[in-house]
């Protein structure tokens, strides 16, 4: 049975990263979009990557265009809104489909580990978050669930 590590996913210029490198560490998974209401998400996923990252902490973030076409922009123009308007430094992917026949296969592992309210795999919307334990287990949480929310977990899983 494949596990969180034997995926390959690609960053902003296209070029393969292998989840295997973050075997060991806490991984945060977010399907972002710079034009929608939790956009300012951002802000609060940047401060807890700047608090944890020495500890062990990655974040990944995944735009996503699926969800009322909120993330419009081509790799570039998202690169920059993120670092322009939120000083964002954790991981900004490229570009993905979480639902769907076209949906990353790292996003359909997260999605069958971990699903959402009423045991619904699909993702309804963006800013849903996937933390995977350095044991590779993974946990899901709603977009309405502000980074801040998460941190007593990370903090858990980062001791685990």
């Amino acid at each position: 049975m494949a596990t969180v590590y034997d995926f390959t996913v690609r960053d902003a210029a296209g070029a393969p990263v292998d989840i295997a490198a973050y075997k060991g560490k806490v991984v945060l998974v977010v399907n972002v979009a710079s034009k929608c209401g939790f956009t300012p998400q951002y802000k609060g996923l940047e401060a807890l990557y700047r608090k944890y990252k020495d500890q062990g902490l990655v974040i990944l973030g995944f735009p996503c265009n699926q969800f009322g076409q909120q993330e419009p922009g081509d790799a570039q123009e998202i690169q920059s809104f993120c670092s322009l308007t939120y000083d964002v430094t954790f991981p900004v992917l490229a570009k993905v489909e979480v639902n769907g026949p076209g949906a990353e296969p790292f996003y359909e592992h997260l999605k069958a580990r971990a699903r959402g309210f009423l045991g619904s795999k699909s993702i309804k919307w963006n800013f849903t978050k996937f933390l995977v334990g350095k044991d590779g287990k993974v946990k899901r949480y709603p977009p309405l669930a502000k980074p801040e929310q998460l941190e007593k977990a990370i903090q858990a899983a980062l001791a685990a």
